[in-house]
């Protein structure tokens, strides 16, 4: 494990279960870890960090995967059919990630974070309506292929945070579904992004991978606890975690960037 002080661990670990209960809940864990380990590990290439951070995400994806596929109707086999266009384009993706700088990082997450809050405020009935009835179309399936799969795959796999909630609002936008069932087959879906950007940055050797076993453990117990609280509460939960903390994220983004 490269050399960091405790007190940083510690607080990389808390960091990694809010990440893994949040991603569980609404997506965008990454959003929380990934600048976490940018605060950790300045002097650290941003592949490093982005290939940690995937190593880590797709433990805690995986169990709330597991959880919402037992306990929530999800239509696995279209979740499976976008995951698929989904894992080529997040590997095209973190193919080009080695490019990627810090500096770079930290404005463009914010940008989109600023884009996903003024949609879902000014959308205040987005997602809380009852899941969608009968056969989804042809025409939506491959719309969602294209935009949840290909589109949203490149992104996580050259930057990778907020995915999880990108896929939330495009498959709740696209095929109509309600929060929970669009975070269920979100799951599915961000599991392979995960997946394929993991390969490749595996592949280039930029995971530290003593650091992503310890973060993945805390994630794990943070996924599966958020999953549980989604299906229980509801799409007015999901809805109201994702307002407080594209807030909470764009906050802290900011004084991090200008402080």
């Amino acid at each position: 494990m490269p050399d960091i002080s405790l007190f940083t661990l510690v607080t990389l670990c808390l960091v990694a279960a809010a990440a893994g209960w949040i991603d569980a809940v609404v997506g965008g864990g990454g959003l929380l870890l990934l600048p976490a380990l940018l605060l950790g590990y300045p002097h650290h290439q941003p592949a490093y960090l982005l290939g940690t951070n995937k190593a880590v995400a797709i433990v805690g994806t995986t169990a709330a995967a597991v959880t919402y596929a037992r306990k929530s109707p999800v239509d696995v086999r279209l979740a499976v059919r976008i995951g698929a266009a989904a894992l080529a384009g997040s590997a095209l993706g973190a193919f080009f990630a080695a490019g990627v700088s810090s500096e770079v990082l930290r404005p463009v997450i914010m940008g989109v974070l600023l884009a996903v809050l003024a949609f879902v405020v000014l959308r205040p009935s987005f997602g809380t309506d009852a899941p969608a009835t009968g056969p989804v179309t042809a025409r939506r399936v491959a719309a969602a292929v294209a935009v949840a799969g290909l589109g949203i795959g490149f992104y996580d796999g050259l930057i990778g945070p907020g995915t999880g909630t990108f896929l939330v609002l495009a498959l709740t936008a696209v095929l109509h579904l309600n929060l929970v069932q669009a975070s269920a087959t979100a799951k599915i879906v961000n599991v392979c992004t995960n997946f394929g950007a993991l390969v490749v940055f595996s592949v280039q050797g930029t995971v530290l991978w003593s650091l992503a076993a310890l973060l993945a453990v805390f994630n794990l117990g943070g996924g599966w606890l958020g999953a549980h609280m989604a299906l229980k509460k509801g799409s007015g939960f999901v809805r109201g975690v994702l307002v407080v903390t594209v807030v909470g994220l764009v906050a802290k983004l900011a004084y991090d960037q200008w402080a």
